[in-house]
Order: C-alpha cells, then structure tokens, then sequence
C-alpha cells in the first residue's frame, strides 16, 4: 500500500506502508515525503508494526521534521480501511505552522498540572504565530493512550487552557487486544501518555462529529457504578447486563462486542446527545465502559440509521457548506466499524471514505471538543489553498 495520494498538492500529502517490518515501512514512508518541505508528519500505527521501532526509525531519517502520532485499531489509508499497515500525512510548511507536547504519566494525572502544561504550549504557539493574518484559524490534535482510562480529565484541562482553539482527536487503539496502545512524540513511544498537537493554518477547516443513531423513549438509570474504572453494576436496581441485554432486545448470553457496537446507549450533554460503547461484561454481570460514567447517569437506549447512508448524507453535507473539502482527518471508534462490518457493509464504508479522501485510523474513543465520546466519527475537514 505505497503511493502518494495527490489529491491535496503542496498542503496535505498521504501516503501508506503496508510493509513486512518497522524498517521497511518507516523506509517506504520516508521515501514518499522526501521531496517535501514539512511542518509535520502524522502516523498512524498498525501495532502489527513495533512501535518503538518504528518511530525512532522514521525520527532518525527525518530528523528535521517532527513526527506524530498514535497506534490503532484499524487505519484508514488512502485505499479505504485497512489493517496491519502504516498511514502517514504530510502537513506543508507553506500552509501550517505546529507546536506540540506531550502529557506524560496519565495514571497520576491532575487537572491543575495538566493546565500548566498546556497553558505553556499555548504561550509557545502563541509566540511562533503571532505574525500570522489575522483571518487564519487555529485547531488542536489530541491522542491518548485509549487504556488509560483518564481521557475525561486531560480534556479538561485542555479546555482550561487553550481559550478559543478547539481539539478533536482520537484515543490509541491495539488492534482489539486491550492491553497496551502507545503516542508519539520526539522520536519516542509513550503509554500512558497523550500527545496535544497546536496548527496555525491559512486552509479553510471545520470540526465534525458524525454518527447514525437516534435517541429513543427508552431511557434507564445506572444505580451502582464504579466511576474510577468505568464500570456500571446496577441499571435501574438490577445487575447491569440483565437489564440493558432486555432493554435492548438482545439475550444476556449473547451480549459480545458486535453486539454492544449495534446497540450503543446515548448520553445527553448540553442538549446533545452522544454515544457511550460498551467494551464488554464481567463475570458478575457488570458493564464495563470506554467512556466515564456516574452513578445516577440517565442512559438513552439507540436507534441505529444506516451508517453508509447516513455517512454519505454527512460528508454531502459538510462539502456543499465549506465548498472544495480537499481531505476529512477523521478518527472514527472501533466499535463504529466492528458494527458496519455485521452489517455486511464494510465494502460501501470503505468506498464512501475513498472517494471522499477520509484518512486516518480506528480509536478506542474520539474526542470532540470539550467531550470524550464512542461510536464517533470526528475529525477536521481541511479545505484547499486560494488561487494566487
């Protein structure tokens, strides 16, 4: 999967690797950005690939540019979606201005300390853009290990500290393994960790959040929750499985990830509703969350539209409003795919994201402004340069 994706000459190039090793794939990536003057380089990860190796690899080669990034659940390559391979985007230097850092050790992370650090980004990007005209826009990139459980409080901090620049981003995945998904930055690969990335660009943009599910009359009420680890064990008094497998129509045995990614629960935050994914049931009944809950959190049964349809509609939408949309970075949820792909609609998903340019990678979480939410596509939408 090697080849510059020419569709955003001089401001955004994509390119793939879907190599046998670190090496060869950091190589393939290089060699493709190579004629290119760079404020920054993305990657996305497949951890078929070892991530240390990889980014000190392609670090190393491109010692001028800094690179950044995440590992993933499934990447969105220039081709459609894709898995075990390497998905790189080249911002030009003519057209962004970057500052970036990282949020190290989210385990024992606070809000006051998070604030610091990104108040002192801020000032930083502050200082490298003030000579920019006044009509360019600024946007934030957030990634965070998606096992670190801590998303809610590093946004917001980030929202404590950025004034008026808005972030959307993605939380690392590890290909449905759960154990461990690593950030970069510097050269290095970080758990536990997030990396908070500030542009300056002259190109036209527009944040998103596109999903298919409406809420319905059906609401519950978690009643017992384990709010550090995510985990509601009573809904409306009963064990939590028990009730959410009957109010969603689905028998308790049957309750597995395709499952809990058709039937998702929505939240309602600030007259919006978003979705909150299940990530599976314990032994005792219990539910364990990809997103934080609280005890007496009312949760909205879904109804699911056509995710392909409703999509396209979205991306319709958002070109006839911007005008010429030159690529969508988009960050979409796991479970989002897993609930395509039993739909048996992966190959109308893939196509949809192709013909659009949607590049970018599948998430254990999204971000979206000031929210951390499931079962998302966000993103930015970038449009082109003006004539000159």
């Amino acid at each position: 999967m090697a080849g510059v994706h020419g569709t955003v000459p001089h401001s955004i190039v994509v390119t793939g690797a879907k190599a046998a090793g670190s090496l060869e794939a950091a190589e393939d990536i290089v060699r493709q950005l190579a004629s290119a003057e760079l404020a920054m380089v993305l990657v996305f990860v497949s951890p078929f690939y070892d991530p240390s190796s990889f980014i000190k690899e392609i670090s190393q080669q491109m010692p001028d540019t800094p690179v950044f990034g995440c590992t993933t659940a499934g990447e969105i390559a220039p081709h459609g979606w894709e898995e075990d391979s390497v998905v790189a985007l080249g911002f030009a230097a003519e057209d962004f201005i970057v500052s970036a850092c990282v949020l190290p050790d989210l385990s024992s992370f606070r809000i006051d300390g998070g604030i610091s650090l990104c108040r002192e980004l801020y000032r930083e990007f502050a200082r490298r853009t003030e000579h920019c005209d006044a009509a360019h826009g600024s946007f934030g990139l957030i990634f965070i290990d998606g096992m670190c459980q801590r998303e809610e409080a590093v946004m917001s901090a980030i929202y404590a500290s950025l004034e008026d620049v808005p972030v959307v981003g993605g939380s690392a995945g590890d290909r449905l393994q759960f154990e461990r998904s690593w950030v970069f930055y510097d050269g290095n690969a970080y758990t536990n960790a997030a990396v908070l990335i500030l542009i300056r660009t002259s190109l036209p943009f527009r944040l998103f959040k596109c999903d298919n599910f409406e809420p319905t009359s059906n609401k519950m009420v978690v009643t017992e929750a384990d709010i550090e680890c995510r985990v509601v064990k009573e809904i409306n008094a009963e064990p939590a499985a028990l009730e959410y497998s009957k109010a969603v129509g689905v028998d308790v045995t049957q309750l597995d990830a395709f499952a809990f990614a058709a039937h998702p629960v929505l939240v309602r935050v600030g007259g919006s509703f978003y979705a909150r994914s299940i990530q599976r049931m314990d032994s005792d009944a219990s539910l364990r969350f990809f997103c934080a809950v609280d005890e007496g959190m009312v949760l909205t049964v879904a109804r699911a539209r056509d995710p392909v349809e409703s999509t396209r509609e979205f991306l319709n939408k958002m070109k006839d409003e911007m005008g010429k949309v030159s690529i969508f970075l988009g960050f979409e949820c796991l479970f989002r795919r897993l609930d395509v792909e039993r739909r048996q609609l992966s190959r109308g998903m893939s196509d949809l994201y192709r013909l659009n340019n949607v590049i970018g990678f599948h998430t254990y979480g999204e971000q979206y402004r000031s929210v951390h939410i499931n079962q998302t596509l966000t993103g930015v939408a970038i449009g082109t340069r003006a004539p000159r």
